[in-house]
């Protein structure tokens, strides 16, 4: 079954332009991995410092492999989550 996850996050104060840039490359690695399916990052027309990211993966396992990955780890936990003031992550199973 696909895996869905929404994440929305929020820069803290004028760190937009460098969680932006992390975004971009996260994009370039994680469309890499074997198991996505789909990552794309949306930003907010009515308030531009609201990232939402929606990705989907092969299965569960895809996705857990995904956080294991050294891309995730550095982009996501080591440079982006410092920057952010809120970061929220739901999981979907999606509907074939």
């Amino acid at each position: 079954m696909t895996h869905g996850i929404v994440a929305r996050w929020r820069p803290r104060d004028g760190q937009i332009e460098k969680i932006e840039a992390i975004l971009r490359e996260l994009a370039k690695e994680v469309r890499r991995e074997p198991g996505n399916v789909q990552f794309i990052v949306n930003r907010s027309l009515d308030d531009p410092n609201e990232f939402l990211l929606y990705e989907q993966y092969v299965n569960e396992q895809a996705f857990l492999d995904h956080r294991q990955t050294p891309h995730f780890k550095t982009l996501v936990l080591e440079q982006a989550v410092p920057l952010l003031e809120r970061r929220e992550i739901h999981a979907f199973s999606v509907l074939d």
